[in-house]
Parts: structure tokens; C-alpha cells; sequence
């Protein structure tokens, strides 16, 4: 009994330690860095992907493409370091938002699929790391796709590796729709000190996040579709980023100008990214 009322307090301790640190300035500190360091990814994405559109030259890119082209950039290596600690600060936050739930979505079904959206969402920006630090250290860093293609090669090569790439596939459109119908409804995430923010500010940064958050849906979903598309196919080369959407896009009927648009609403995502950086805080 004593053991078990021992274990008992210990898991309350360390739940009370992990509560403590989810609201502590610091990580509030880690998640506008985050927030900032996301911003200027979607930035980039977005003016790349904007320069295709007004046939300045260049390719639509991901947010590897992004990191990548920073570094080309004069004094691109201090930006890389500070590229590379939002991204560890995000992937933290990631964490935080999915197991302490500091954004109060709570433990049903939907809040449940929120956060596992954040645990996803962390690992996504975790992997973007060791090719950061690549860069920052010259050592190389994977490019925009090929990592991608490989653990798809993998997984589709392994028994009941189809199933599970489409069940990944499903459940990214389904997370894009989310979002895309978050966007229309003004029902997405708005962490923001209002009473820091006069009536414009509040309204600027209403209108980005429901363009930059249905923009992001909707190439989440595209990017879920190309998924299920190489598991219809077979097709383990089937390329699935960002980077393969935008270039889609690109190649449809009027595409330039459906790019064009796109890549404005990756700038919207990324400017209002940005705004949480400096508006941000934690509703305890």
C-alpha cells in the first residue's frame, strides 16, 4: 500500500513539475520563438513560390527549400541559428501543447485529436532540425525532398506499409480540412494579448489567420491526397510535400495564377505567425 501510495504521489509531483513548466515565461519565451521562426518559413515559402508566379524564375519549395535558401542569403548563418533554435523551441512547445495541454482543449475526442495534432505537428518540425544544423555547420543538410521519398520507399516496401501510409494519407486531409474549414468559421487557435491590441491590430490579425490557416488546410489536404494517391499507385517515388503540391498547383489550368494566390496565403500564414510571436500568451 505504501509503495502504491508512494508511486501515486510521485506521478502528482512530476504532473504538477510538467504543469509548472507548460506555464513558466520561459516556455511561453519558447513558443514565441516558435511562432516567430515559423512566421519567416512560411515567409520564404511564399515569396518563393509568389517570384514562380510573376515568372521571375525559381522553383516552389517546402520549408527545408526555405531553411536552405536562408543560408544562400548574406549573414544567412546567424539566421540559421536562430532558425535552428525556433525550430527546437517549437518542436518543445509541440510537446507541451500535446501532453500538458496548456491550451485547455481538453481530453475528449476532438480535444484528443487537437493535441495529437500537436505531438504530429512537433514531430514534423523536429525532423527539419538535423538538416538545420547541417547547414549551420557545414556539414550538408538533406534536400527538400529526398528524405521524404526514402521513408516513403520504406514504409511502402514493409508489410502492411500501404495501409498504414493511407491511413497517414486520410488522416491529413482530414487535418487539413479541419483547418481549412477553422479558417472560413474564425474558429482557429488565437493565442493573443487583445488587451495589448487596438480594434485594427485585432482585425489585421484576424483576417491573416483565417486566409494563412485555410491557405495551410488546403495544402495539408493536397499534400494528404498525393499521399493516398502513391499508396492507389504503388508508387513509392510519388513526390508528397509542400513542395510537390505547389508545383501541381502550378501545372493546372490557370496555374500561375492559382499559384500566385496560394503563395499569398502562405505569406498571410506566415505574417500572422509572426504577430503570435509578439502577441502570444498562454491562457491559464
Amino acid at each position: 500500500m505504501r509503495v502504491t501510495n508512494s508511486a501515486v504521489n510521485i506521478k502528482a509531483e512530476v504532473r504538477s513539475a510538467g504543469k509548472k513548466a507548460a506555464y513558466s515565461p520561459l516556455m511561453e519565451s519558447f513558443a514565441r520563438i516558435g511562432y516567430g521562426v515559423r512566421g519567416l518559413l512560411y515567409i520564404i515559402m511564399g515569396l518563393l513560390a509568389l517570384q514562380v508566379s510573376l515568372g521571375k524564375g525559381g522553383a516552389p519549395t517546402d520549408m527545408k527549400g526555405a531553411i536552405a535558401a536562408i543560408g544562400r542569403q548574406p549573414g544567412g548563418l546567424i539566421v540559421l541559428w536562430v532558425v535552428l533554435i525556433g525550430l527546437i523551441s517549437y518542436s518543445l512547445w509541440g510537446v507541451v501543447r500535446a501532453v500538458f495541454d496548456p491550451l485547455h482543449k481538453g481530453s475528449d475526442a476532438k480535444g484528443l485529436l487537437a493535441r495529437g495534432g500537436f505531438l504530429f505537428s512537433a514531430a514534423s518540425y523536429a525532423l527539419l532540425i538535423p538538416g538545420t544544423y547541417g547547414l549551420v555547420t557545414n556539414k550538408g543538410g538533406s534536400s527538400s525532398s529526398g528524405a521524404s521519398q526514402q521513408s516513403l520507399s520504406k514504409i511502402m516496401s514493409s508489410p502492411m506499409g500501404h495501409w498504414a501510409i493511407g491511413l497517414i494519407g486520410l488522416a491529413v486531409i482530414a487535418g487539413g480540412i479541419h483547418e481549412i474549414i477553422a479558417g472560413f468559421n474564425n474558429t482557429f487557435d488565437k493565442q493573443f494579448e487583445t488587451y495589448a491590441m487596438n480594434t485594427e491590430e485585432v482585425k489585421l490579425a484576424t483576417i491573416l489567420g483565417r486566409i494563412g490557416t485555410a491557405t495551410r488546410g488546403l495544402i495539408f489536404a493536397l499534400v494528404g491526397g498525393l499521399i493516398c494517391l502513391a499508396v492507389y499507385q504503388a508508387n513509392p517515388n510519388q513526390p508528397i510535400g509542400i513542395d510537390a503540391v505547389l508545383k501541381t498547383i502550378m501545372n493546372q489550368p490557370y496555374g500561375i495564377w492559382l499559384l500566385g494566390l496560394v503563395a499569398l496565403g502562405l505569406v498571410a500564414f506566415g505574417l500572422y505567425s509572426m504577430l503570435s510571436a509578439f502577441w502570444f500568451r498562454l491562457k491559464r
